[in-house]
């Protein structure tokens, strides 16, 4: 049996001003600091002699492998992504960039904020355009109930807050 999956559908390219930052963050410290770094490094193990048995060789070329990789794919994808660097006309409805409050059957609230799939971090509330309860929420109002397909089985939700920051130019 080999590794193979089949492809994943493509995520939607939008992102957020603070998202793309981050992602050309991200791009520019791996480029500028990280890569010339392990590229010394990589040197100075080389310079050492036999690279067959050269552990901290073979564990540097490995890593600056990763970093090109992730600088590819950084690259190829701030080209391919919008920043969505407006808000909406009907600020009462959920849209992209929007925070949302929901509250769950039994009461407890909730604080989402719908972003694209590359900025995802549940630990702040950033959830993907992409997911089902983003999926679920987006064209509703304050007071809408909709109900969620979850890997727990169905949940309902009513939305009690919808705001967006206000994006500096």
């Amino acid at each position: 049996m080999g590794r193979w999956r089949p492809p994943q559908k493509p995520g939607a390219k939008y992102i957020t001003p603070e998202g793309w930052k981050q992602l050309d963050d991200e791009l520019d410290f791996l480029w500028r600091v990280r890569r010339p770094d392990v590229t010394r490094h990589l040197s100075a193990a080389a310079a050492e002699g036999d690279r067959s048995e050269n552990a901290e060789y073979i564990y540097r070329k490995k890593e600056l492998g990763e970093i090109d990789r992730r600088v590819r794919f950084l690259r190829k994808r701030l080209e391919q992504v919008s920043v969505v660097d407006r808000l909406p006309d009907d600020k009462k409805r959920v849209f992209f960039g929007a925070w949302v409050t929901v509250e769950n059957e039994e009461g407890e609230e909730s604080r989402y904020r719908i972003v694209g799939p590359d900025e995802i971090d549940l630990t702040k509330g950033l959830i993907s355009v992409d997911s089902p309860l983003a999926r679920a929420m987006l064209k509703k109002t304050i007071d809408d109930e909709f109900t969620v397909d979850l890997p727990g089985g169905k949940a309902e939700f009513c939305i009690t807050d919808v705001f967006y920051k206000m994006i500096e130019p």
